[in-house]
């Protein structure tokens, strides 16, 4: 009898998934991961916004140059600090483990943060909140991505990043109301401080509620528990013989196979042992830097300098401006994780490049124009731009960077590659931090010239490297970087798990909304999106 040519796709539920009850208890357990991000972003915009109240301003000697890039840079150095150590602890002990490991030092140190008296002892906790952020950001994520349904992975984990955004509204506007309910007393920088407790609080009492990744079951041998989770929350009623769980079962553990086959040992080398492995990480590393140097640093860090540069010095406008700006960057993201699989991957990166040149460039012209002329309408003309610049910048790189990133590493290496993307976002993040304020007083508006081709570079780049990974599983779309014979090894085990489910019941094979049996894929593919077996990458092994 032919083998069917099912896909993924081909056993998903198909109505409402809030009408599913697995599928629902997931998405609500999901929120937990979830709230790494809006914590990562609230703290991440802390210092951006305490710059703007005069109460920190005065407290701390309104701090400048290298002594205000100490200050920006101290969350990240505390992120690069844990950033080696944290895939390993989310290999070894769980996902979920190493978000509550993260959760408590992270606590620690925001307690520490609110109650400083001393520059010293701000930046202090500053580095430490960064180092349990470490291994929050490596844990969520992959938990995110390893455990959602499969036709929702891509907006959740799209979503993930996206809500770092959440975190910067909550503390632009934390931050705007303790500045007008404390002045310029300690307690308007000590407020928005304390409220970042909350989320690491949260997760600490309710992580073990959540389940575990499935992935990392497997992988630690506990194929019942997998095979649990999988039917709670994949299936439909909890039946452990449901296709879908079959299929993932059959393909995640076909996965690891080869894996073991293909890579050795469990240092970082493993990420770059392989033709693949190195293709992989050659890219994860080039966008990581990219979602840093495409001028958003400018902003994110150091919003109170570039208003004054365009004659904007009222701290209510700049805050409101600011508050604003959050909003917006959080919307933007939105949008692109509503569209990243309906556009794809690849064309949402081109999309965001050409863009983000485009708005950037006239953002430098304006710019130049008030510090050459005093030009006031082209100083007004500057912030449209700044949050046109966004737009594009959130559409591809806050949706998709742990996106693209987690679909195209294999499970061996997830942890550790991603940690990888991870130390080259914040390492590029910290050496902005401490030239962008040298380089903004010193060269002014000519540093912009800098960013404008970094940006033709960066487009360059997104046209050349960047591979559709649109419609794939996690399996199937780790095997584009690892050549024709282990797609085909992959493909192999599709038509094995296929054979399975074809000598089962009409019940138990996948059925469309009116209930006849399927014998191939091709309606899913069609909705789905498709990726040829053959997919041709640069410099692919």
């Amino acid at each position: 009898m032919p083998v069917p040519q099912w896909t993924i796709t081909d056993f998903t539920y198909r109505e409402s998934w809030w009408k599913n009850r697995g599928i629902l208890m997931l998405n609500i357990c999901l929120i937990l991961p979830l709230l790494s991000s809006t914590l990562n972003g609230l703290d991440s915009s802390m210092i951006n916004n305490l710059q703007i109240l005069p109460g920190w301003q005065e407290y701390f000697d309104k701090p400048e140059g290298m002594r205000l890039g100490l200050v920006n840079s101290a969350h990240g150095i505390g992120i690069l600090s844990g950033t080696p150590f944290s895939p390993y602890v989310s290999d070894l002990l769980g996902r979920r483990a190493t978000m509550f490991i993260g959760a408590v030092v992270m606590l620690a140190g925001v307690i520490a943060q609110a109650l400083s008296t001393t520059m010293q002892v701000f930046v202090g906790a500053r580095v430490l909140i960064g180092l349990g952020m470490s291994f929050s950001i490596n844990a969520a994520p992959l938990l995110i991505s390893e455990l959602s349904y499969p036709t929702h992975r891509g907006k959740m984990t799209s979503l993930y990043n996206s809500l770092w955004y959440s975190g910067s509204v909550i503390s632009a506007w934390i931050c705007l109301g303790s500045h007008d309910y404390a002045g310029s007393s300690t307690w308007s920088w000590r407020i928005p401080s304390f409220v970042q407790a909350v989320i690491p609080v949260i997760q600490m009492v309710l992580i073990w509620f959540i389940p575990e990744s499935p992935r990392f079951l497997m992988a630690r041998g506990l194929e019942s528990q997998a095979m649990r989770v999988l039917a709670q929350y994949h299936a439909n009623g909890g039946d452990e013989r449901d296709p879908i769980v079959t299929f993932e079962m059959a393909q995640i553990r076909h996965a690891l196979n080869l894996e073991r086959q293909f890579a050795f040992g469990k240092s970082y080398l493993r990420c770059f042992s392989t033709p693949g492995n190195r293709q992989r990480m050659f890219v994860i590393i080039w966008i990581a830097v990219f979602s840093q140097w495409s001028g958003n640093g400018l902003v994110s860090y150091y919003i109170n300098i570039v208003l004054d540069r365009v004659g904007i010095t009222q701290t209510t406008t700049k805050t409101a401006i600011n508050g604003g700006l959050q909003v917006f960057n959080l919307a933007s993201a939105l949008v692109g994780m509503m569209v990243v699989d309906k556009l794809g991957r690849r064309k949402i990166f081109l999309i965001s490049n050409i863009g983000m040149l485009t708005a950037f460039s006239m953002w430098t012209v304006t710019t130049a124009l008030f510090s050459q002329s005093g030009n006031v309408v082209a100083a007004r003309a500057t912030v449209p731009l700044i949050f046109i610049y966004f737009f594009f910048y959130d559409f591809a790189y806050t949706s998709m960077l742990v996106l693209y990133t987690l679909e195209i590493l294999p499970y061996n290496i997830r942890a550790k590659g991603f940690a990888i993307m991870n130390i080259a976002m914040y390492s590029t993040n910290a050496f902005n931090s401490l030239v962008n304020p040298v380089a903004l007083n010193t060269i002014g508006w000519k540093y912009y010239l800098f960013y404008c081709g970094w940006l033709i570079f960066e487009l360059i780049f997104v046209m050349v490297y960047i591979v559709e990974t649109r419609a794939c599983t996690l399996e199937e779309t780790a095997t584009l970087f690892d050549g024709v014979k282990v797609r085909r090894g992959v493909m192999r085990q599709n038509s094995d798990a296929a054979m399975t489910l074809a000598r089962m019941s009409p019940f138990h094979r996948p059925q469309d909304s009116r209930g006849a049996v399927h014998t191939s894929s091709s309606a899913s593919r069609s909705h789905f999106g498709s990726q040829s077996e053959d997919s041709a990458v640069p410099f692919a092994s």
